[in-house]
């Protein structure tokens, strides 16, 4: 048995420079693998620097692309502010030649009334026609601004009849367009 001792304590002498080998290879292994984690840091740092850059440029890019949409609405909002202004005019100087019209044919048939119905509905028939050849002056008088302001101070003392003739108007347009269709 003493050879057998003797032969392991040889054994270990190579072990003890094993694990000098091993050391250094653990020194190498933490070496590298500090550097590669130096390296990911770094390479994160440039990918974040990178991210960081193009959001930058993208950002200017919206930012471009919001004034520019902007500036777009802007136009199409004074566009539509002119044509509606423009078919407001029409519409107004359209109805007030209707409420005219109506005016001077109410009052050429006063005559009429008076032979078949009688001089008081005549003279009916003649106030009724002063009276909307006098709206129909008083409405032709007035710009747009003035009707529009006139309109809101109505809503504000009359709520509800002005919600009424909404209705009205509305049910005369749905009947109007109803009526087209068949």
């Amino acid at each position: 048995m003493p050879e057998t001792t003797a032969s392991k304590a040889p054994k270990r002498k190579p072990a003890s420079k094993a694990t000098a080998a091993s050391s250094s290879n653990a020194d190498e292994a933490k070496t590298k693998f500090a550097k590669a984690i130096e390296e990911a840091k770094a390479g994160a740092q440039a990918l974040g620097k990178e991210a960081h850059d193009r959001a930058d440029s993208y950002r200017e890019q919206f930012r471009g692309k919001a004034e520019d949409w902007q500036s777009q609405a802007k136009q199409y909002g004074d566009q539509a502010k002119v044509k509606a202004t423009e078919l407001a005019v029409e519409g107004k100087a359209k109805t007030t030649e209707a409420i005219s019209s109506l005016s001077k044919l109410v009052s050429e048939n006063a005559s009429t009334i008076d032979e078949r119905f009688g001089v008081k509905y005549g003279d009916y028939a003649r106030k009724a026609a002063s009276s909307m050849q006098s709206a129909a002056d008083k409405l032709d008088a007035k710009d747009i601004d003035q009707l529009g302001e006139d309109a809101r101070e109505f809503v504000r003392k009359s709520p509800g009849l002005a919600i009424g003739m909404a209705a009205v108007a509305g049910f005369v347009v749905a009947r109007l367009f109803r009526g087209s269709k068949d």
